[in-house]
């Protein structure tokens, strides 16, 4: 029945449509006809719709005609885009779907469109779904590259699997698109793209790709439509709940686990697109507490502190706003808000973003040349954030950043320009310049060597670029003083000087070839400190393949002259990484490095063997499991062990829909030291355990409910087993109504 169905809708669209075959610009049509998003092309408004075909396979093949057949169709209401995917394939028994939560089906068949609402080239909204109508939707910047998946739209998809491929359809709300007021139509650039892997990852589009040009956004076809729309005034009103009941220990050798008692709390987010141009966000008393526990990473032999990505939602909408080269604003640096305010826009050339939140703790990172040191403390602090930008020419702009955190006793204040320069296709350019003013409260000072009272520090970055088809190139500048701070972002290393020249060779695999890309390339650099000591000299050459079975192997030599503790230390290392699927939802891979590190506990030379492997498990079509895991032993010169560590991270997710999931995640790091080698005293035994359960409904990225539990236990030579020091119910309810 369906397939009869498209047939006869197939028919009459390449009858009536006078776009079929589309020339660079497409006219988006407007139906009358309501449409049910059920996977099912049989509603009589997509009758109405363009007709576009995906008939360009733009990777691995170099803009040959698709191995496929994909139908796009597009149609408008005045409140709603709508898109459907007519994806055939010859064997539909290879479909690559599985349940998945929003965002992470990257790995499936996918559909999807590419939208460039202000036609300006530079900034876009992407919207993919899986065979199953899993949803994924991102932000793409092509002024800085950049594509980030944290921006979630409320929207509607569905897809289902059928005898000769399958379908998905879109419902999305224009008020979830920023675009400009004009008088008469629209024009916006598209993409429409589906990707197909199989033996290799297949990319079609409509829209043929020169590797030539160093932009993405520039190369779209055009839409023409939307006449009389108006752009959304959306207003998104999120009352939350949040509930826990905890028990904790400071001390688990002296002190047994004790109860604190229940939390409740109720907050409210308020999302309002004041203008078409801006949107607002506040959040009163929220629960800015992320759900999922991070990834786990080894923390032993570290110079400097680990970064964490962002999770919370209200940082992650619109964060891309405030990107620039150096990472100047990190949000997880606001630790414990209970109000917060932000702001982002844009209107025409012109980018806008502010945020500013009260926080409860003071998070602090005191970089330094050789390493870095970290503390909280207890007390309040106002953390503000500005940045603006002006878009000129052709995917180049200019911009300002300012940032701000004060305290009691304590300041942070960050000021600098910023620019982005397209010469060219190939090249480009980008700078950065940054000044910061800064005072610790006396005690911490004192404690962490810090500098007594207000000082102030600079920082610059230039990076030059060539990028063509097959060569690639490129020039780094950096210099952060050793007074620069930048506690509203991420910056651990400072009194550094660094300069990076690089260069490398592309080779595209032809239709008969075994491989679809070679990649040879490699780089020098060199960094001093203020005081023009060298802190490190590296050659670095790679060497990497991808081919058969979605497979990605790479080599990589290095040499360096490191300096730690006035002495210059020379190691030489090899690493290997290899990844590849074998077969549908399954993926495989290893990095493997050996050579000489330097032991930064005792100060010497050592030998150091790393594995770091990983599994992406689809076991059925509901059940995911992830593994991944990082072992690390240093020996000394002699032989003799220093240390050997482990830290495990393992995921079961068992998904019951597209909105449902319930995951178990167990974290467990094992660190055993050889006490007889080290300088300092030390455990020989170190374990902690970190368990999480989990489970998730969400109608969409605000409707939500989450119901946990998490614990944390610890062992080493003061106790003789794994000691619960912490363990946690909790609960959240979150409601988006849009009035």
């Amino acid at each position: 029945m369906v397939r009869g169905r498209l047939s006869v809708v197939g028919w009459i669209l390449l009858l009536s449509s006078p776009t079929a075959g589309l020339a660079s610009v497409a006219d988006l049509p407007r139906t009358q006809d309501g449409i049910n998003i059920d996977g099912l092309l049989d509603d009589l408004a997509w009758q109405d719709a363009v007709q576009i075909d995906l008939d360009k396979e733009t990777r691995p093949g170099e803009n040959i005609p698709a191995r496929v057949t994909t139908v796009a169709y597009l149609v408008e209401d005045g409140e709603y885009l709508y898109v459907a995917f007519d994806a055939r394939d010859p064997d539909p028994t290879a479909i690559r779907a599985y349940l998945r939560d929003r965002d992470s089906a990257w790995n499936d068949d996918f559909v999807g469109i590419v939208l460039d609402s202000y036609g300006d080239e530079r900034r876009a909204f992407e919207f993919f779904a899986n065979p199953l109508g899993v949803q994924m939707d991102l932000t793409n910047d092509d002024i800085n590259q950049n594509e980030d998946a944290s921006w979630d739209a409320i929207w509607d998809s569905a897809g289902r699997i059928n005898g000769s491929g399958y379908i998905v359809e879109m419902q999305i709300p224009l008020n979830q698109i920023r675009f400009p007021e004009v008088d008469g139509k629209q024009t916006w650039g598209i993409d429409l793209l589906r990707f197909y892997p199989r033996e290799h990852r297949y990319r079609f589009s409509n829209n043929a790709q020169d590797r030539n040009v160093n932009c993405y956004l520039c190369q779209l076809e055009k839409l023409q439509g939307l006449a009389g729309v108006e752009p959304g005034r959306d207003i998104e009103i999120v009352p939350t709940l949040t509930a826990s009941q905890s028990s904790t220990t400071e001390d688990p050798v002296l002190e047994p686990l004790r109860s604190g008692g229940s939390d409740v709390d109720a907050g409210v987010s308020i999302r309002w697109g004041v203008t078409q141009d801006t949107t607002v966000n506040l959040a009163i008393n929220p629960d800015f507490s992320q759900v999922e526990a991070d990834v786990a990473q080894l923390d032993v032999n570290n110079q400097f502190a680990l970064f964490f990505p962002e999770k919370r939602p209200f940082f992650l909408e619109g964060a891309d706003y405030f990107s620039t080269p150096m990472r100047a604003v990190f949000t997880r640096t606001v630790a414990d808000p209970s109000v917060g305010l932000k702001a982002t826009g844009k209107r025409g050339n012109h980018t806008y973003g502010f945020f500013a939140a009260e926080d409860e703790i003071t998070n602090l990172i005191f970089p330094g040349a050789f390493g870095s040191d970290s503390e909280s403390l207890a007390q309040r602090n106002t953390a503000v954030v500005g940045r603006y930008s002006l878009g000129f020419g052709q995917s180049s702009s200019v911009g300002a950043l300012v940032t701000g955190r004060k305290g009691d006793g304590y300041h942070n204040y960050v000021g600098g320009l910023d620019a982005r320069w397209k010469i060219s296709d190939q090249h480009n350019v980008r700078m950065q310049l940054l000044r910061s003013s800064t005072e610790y409260p006396e005690d911490v000072a004192s404690e962490f060597e810090q500098p007594l009272g207000s000082f102030d520090g600079s920082a610059a970055q230039f990076n030059y670029n060539y990028n063509s088809r097959d060569w690639f190139g490129f020039l780094r500048y950096s210099d952060r003083g050793a007074d620069f701070r930048a506690d509203s972002g991420f910056i651990p290393q400072v009194n550094v000087q660094q300069k990076v020249a690089g260069l490398g060779r592309t080779w595209h695999g032809e239709e008969d070839d075994w491989y679809t890309q070679i990649r040879l390339n490699g780089d020098w650099d060199i960094a001093h400190d203020d005081d023009g000591r060298m802190l490190e000299r590296e050659v670095d050459v790679d060497l990497s393949v991808s081919g058969p079975m979605q497979s990605h192997f790479r080599i990589s030599v290095s040499t360096r002259d490191r300096l730690f503790d006035d002495v210059l230390y020379h190691e030489n290392d090899v690493s290997l990484f290899g990844e590849f699927q074998p077969r549908g939802g399954l993926k495989l891979g290893m990095r493997v490095s050996v050579g000489d590190q330097v032991d930064f506990d005792n100060s010497r030379l050592g030998d150091e063997l790393r594995l770091r492997p990983f599994v992406i498990w689809n076991i059925n079509r509901h059940l995911l499991a992830r593994y991944q895991a990082n072992f690390l032993t240093l020996d000394t010169k002699d032989g003799a062990s220093i240390f050997d560590a482990a830290v495990h991270d393992v995921r079961l997710t068992w998904q019951f829909s597209v909105r449902s999931f319930l995951r178990l995640t167990t974290q467990f790091q094992d660190i055993k030291r050889n006490p007889d080698v080290y300088i300092d005293t030390v455990d020989a035994r170190s374990r902690d355990v970190g368990r999480q359960l989990l489970y998730s409904y969400k109608l969409n990225p605000q409707t939500v409910f989450f119901v946990g539990y998490s614990d944390a236990l610890v062992d080493d030579d003061q106790l003789d087993r794994l000691t619960t020091t912490d363990r946690t119910w909790f609960m959240k309810i979150g409601y988006a109504w849009t009035p």
